[in-house]
């Protein structure tokens, strides 16, 4: 049989004008950090991409008396007039959304076609969306009253799509916001600053503080801040639930994950394997609801592992900017020094571990798409959330052992159910405890709909309906 080889498909760089160094957006201008400033570096090449200021208490509270002061203007604004600003946004998202999708795929290392055909038609989506909330606010069951300055910490594995989460609600209802993105991606937050500029929003409405997590503390705990919501580490959202406590702050959390994704005998097993692949190696299993537990039933076992073995050995791994790129870098050094401490981990339990063959570049950050057969829930790999392309498999005989097995963790974030059975799927998705199931899919999102967790993956919806409750003084 002739084997067909991928030729290179670059997506150009020079749609990206990177400049040497970017400050802080306060107040509608860039301004200077008073802290030392840090390198964000390309993790498939490992090459500096820019110098970034880091945002001091200081820094954050001139942040967020520039929001306290436009709040006066922003929330008095008939939401018609608040919805124009929002649908400018989301079109000028998407007339730059080739540079943004570039940018997204240097600094984070993502895939370009993910960067391209999911995200940034997802970040538009939902500024569209919220923007026709804007003047409905009294429709939608919670009042119309804003909250007052929003305090944002987002993430580093969809930058700008968890932006677009937080910032599009907040300003439909009138809220002011002050967002300080993870220290490893900040490009395409100071990107949509310069958005916000073009869009004519009025200074103060967004202000982007850069740093580490000094600096999203101080946007935690300042004072005049009045909603708090976080995207994050289970730990990290601890940390701030303990700082807001005793305080008037609302607080929303969105944080890690250990999703099941289960499999029944009667499963189209070809659409299973990809949503699978779908589910724990789409964006290098860099998130939060990735289907990382994948549970099969026992009949179908040997199947169905044999069927994504196959798969996974045509997953191409390599330069994020390559359009034929399936599996690109994993985000940092230290994130990569994790999944490798908890695979060693997983073959030191008696797992056995198996990688697909790839050759992977010498330079940069990455992590071959793997699965561990041979789990059992005792072991770390099956409990604690490793972030990346690695996946545990497990087995069951019943459904009722499916639901014990899924339920049987700390978290609640996701989870996806393979079966022709409509009947199957209604039992199983009321009893999984979990705030999103998918159903002979995964990893599907709207703006429309809302998307949280129970237990330790935290508390409060985004997106949709309940995603404007957060935002209002109900």
């Amino acid at each position: 049989m002739a084997i067909f080889e991928y030729a290179p498909a670059p997506e150009s760089r020079a749609v990206v004008d990177l400049q040497p160094a970017y400050g802080l957006f306060i107040n509608g201008e860039f301004t200077d950090g008073s802290g030392p400033t840090f390198k964000t570096v390309n993790p498939a090449t490992e090459e500096p991409l820019a110098e970034i200021a880091t945002a001091t208490s200081d820094d954050v509270d001139r942040a967020v008396q520039a929001a306290r002061k436009a709040f006066g203007v922003w929330s008095a604004l008939p939401g018609a007039e608040r919805a124009k600003y929002l649908f400018r946004i989301a079109r000028i998202i998407q007339e730059r959304a080739r540079e943004l999708a570039v940018l997204e795929s240097l600094d984070n290392g993502k895939p370009i076609r993910e960067s391209r055909d999911v995200d940034l038609p997802l970040v538009a989506a939902h500024f569209f969306y919220y923007a026709g909330w804007a003047d409905k606010l009294e429709y939608a069951g919670f009042g119309t009253k804003p909250l007052g300055v929003a305090g944002q910490v987002i993430p580093w594995n969809f930058p700008l799509l968890m932006l677009a989460w937080k910032i599009a609600p907040a300003l439909a209802c009138g809220n002011t916001v002050v967002l300080k993105p993870a220290e490893t991606t900040p490009l395409s937050a100071l990107w949509f600053a310069d958005i916000c500029r073009q869009a004519d929003l009025p200074p103060g409405v967004v202000n982007i503080v850069t740093g580490a997590g000094e600096t999203g503390a101080a946007v935690v705990a300042h004072p005049d801040v009045n909603k708090v919501a976080f995207t994050g580490s289970t730990e990290v959202g601890r940390l701030i639930a303990r700082t807001v406590a005793g305080t008037d702050k609302k607080l929303t959390l969105e944080l890690g994950g250990k999703a099941a994704n289960i499999v029944f005998e009667d499963a189209a097993l070809d659409q299973a394997v990809e949503g699978i692949v779908n589910g724990i190696f789409f964006n290098q299993g860099h998130v939060c609801c990735a289907g990382s537990r994948l549970l099969v039933q026992e009949s179908v076992h040997d199947e169905l592992l044999a069927a994504l073995k196959r798969r996974m050995a045509t997953l191409r791994v390599g330069d994020p900017l390559d359009k034929n790129t399936d599996v690109g870098a994993i985000n940092s050094a230290a994130q990569l020094d994790k999944i490798r401490e908890l695979s060693e981990l997983g073959e030191a339990e008696g797992a056995e571990r198996w990688s697909a063959p790839c050759e992977l570049p010498d330079r940069g950050f990455w992590f071959a798409p793997t699965v561990f057969t041979g789990v059992a829930q005792s072991h770390a790999i099956a409990r604690d959330e490793i972030f990346g392309p690695v996946l545990s498999v497990l087995t069951f005989r019943t459904p009722a052992e499916a639901v014990e097995k899924a339920n049987n963790t700390p978290y609640g974030l996701s989870a996806g159910i393979w079966t022709e059975k409509g009947s199957r799927i209604l039992w199983m998705a009321d009893r999984l405890r979990a705030g999103v199931v998918w159903a002979n899919t995964f990893n599907k999102f709207d703006p429309a709909s809302p998307f949280g967790g129970y237990k330790e993956s935290g508390y409060g919806r985004e997106g949709g309906l309940l995603g404007l409750e957060a935002y209002l003084d109900v």
